[in-house]
C-alpha cells in the first residue's frame, strides 16, 4: 500500500493542558505535544527534514482537525483508522489545509506554514518534530 497518498482527516478530541496539547484519536489512542506552544503572528518556516503536525480546534477548543505535511512514514490505513490527514507538497506547491491555514512546501525538504486564527475560527498549532526534539507553536492574531 503507498504511503503518499492524500487523507481527509476526521475531527478528533483535543485537551489543551497547562503541559501540552493532547489529542485523541478515532481509534481512541492518545498523543501529548509536550509544552507550552510559543505565540507566534507570522509564516513559520520549518527547519529541514522536519516532521509538521498541524492542529485546528474549534471555537469550544474540545475538537479539532489535524493534517501531517509531507509524511512519507505513516501508511495510508494507519492515518485512515487514527482519523489524522496528509498532504503531500511537491517543492514550490502550497495548499490551503483549512480555511485560513496554508502550507508550502519550500527548496531544501523546508516547509512554511501560514495561519489566520481568526478565519480558522479556533485555534491553531503546529508542532515540529524528528527523533531528537519537538517544537510547538501557536499561530495568533496579532
Amino acid at each position: 500500500m503507498s504511503a503518499r497518498n492524500d487523507i481527509a482527516p476526521s475531527t478528533l478530541g483535543i485537551e489543551l493542558h497547562d503541559y501540552g496539547v493532547e489529542v485523541e484519536y478515532i481509534d481512541s489512542r492518545t498523543t501529548v505535544y509536550r509544552g507550552v506552544p510559543e505565540a507566534i503572528t507570522g509564516p513559520l518556516k520549518t527547519s529541514p527534514g522536519k516532521e509538521v503536525h498541524v492542529l485546528v480546534t474549534d471555537p469550544t477548543e474540545t475538537e479539532g482537525v489535524m493534517m501531517y505535511v509531507n509524511d512519507l512514514k505513516t501508511h495510508d490505513d494507519v492515518l485512515e483508522s487514527s482519523g489524522v490527514g496528509r498532504v503531500i507538497l511537491a517543492e514550490d506547491d502550497e495548499e490551503e489545509l483549512f480555511p485560513g491555514v496554508v502550507a508550502r512546501r519550500l527548496p531544501g525538504h523546508q516547509f512554511e506554514i501560514e495561519a489566520d486564527p481568526d478565519v480558522a475560527r479556533g485555534r491553531v498549532f503546529v508542532f515540529v518534530e524528528d527523533d531528537w526534539n519537538e517544537q510547538s507553536y501557536e499561530f495568533v492574531s496579532e
